[in-house]
């Protein structure tokens, strides 16, 4: 029973991590590229900041087709740090530690886990890389977003900042 169990509990997380994708090509009725294609994700941080300051990342999804679209915010700074979605790592490859939570998903998404971007629009969210991840010493860092697989976006570039003294 308990192995039974234990293969249930895998094949509901290996949905769970597909079903916002999936659901977010379902919604589209025609049959141009899938959505996840046409939304462009772009993130941005300041250049510098002091050690201990707000580690501001500005997270902006666009639409550059003619039609609304959506993605699902799960996993992404539109839902706040409810998971880690982000690698983060030092200019010696070392990862940032994650201290945020971690949040178990009832699936399929209800409708409000959707948000919707306007055809030609963007929509953007802004988050603080401190409340989630362990920044604490003063060099170089690379953020790569790491969720496409729950959101669908999946073009999405690479961003680097420096923590100064």
């Amino acid at each position: 029973m308990r192995n039974q169990l234990i293969t249930l509990a895998a094949c509901l997380s290996v949905f769970s991590f597909t079903a916002c994708k999936h659901a977010q090509k379902a919604a589209s009725t025609t049959s141009a590229p899938s959505t996840a294609e046409e939304l462009v994700t772009t993130m941005s941080v300041p250049e510098k900041v002091k050690v201990g300051s707000p580690v501001m990342l500005k997270f902006t999804v666009t639409n550059n087709s003619g039609k609304e679209l959506q993605f699902c915010k799960w996993h992404t700074p539109f839902e706040k740090f409810m998971n880690s979605y982000f690698e983060i790592q030092d200019s010696k490859g070392e990862p940032a530690q994650y201290k945020g939570i971690m949040a178990k998903r009832i699936m399929p998404p209800p409708a409000d886990a959707y948000i919707k971007v306007p055809a030609k629009g963007k929509v953007s969210a802004e988050i603080d890389l401190l409340t989630g991840y362990r920044i604490t010493a003063p060099g170089k860092y690379k953020v790569t977003y790491q969720d496409s697989g729950m959101s669908g976006l999946t073009k999405v570039n690479e961003v680097s900042f420096t923590v100064t003294e």
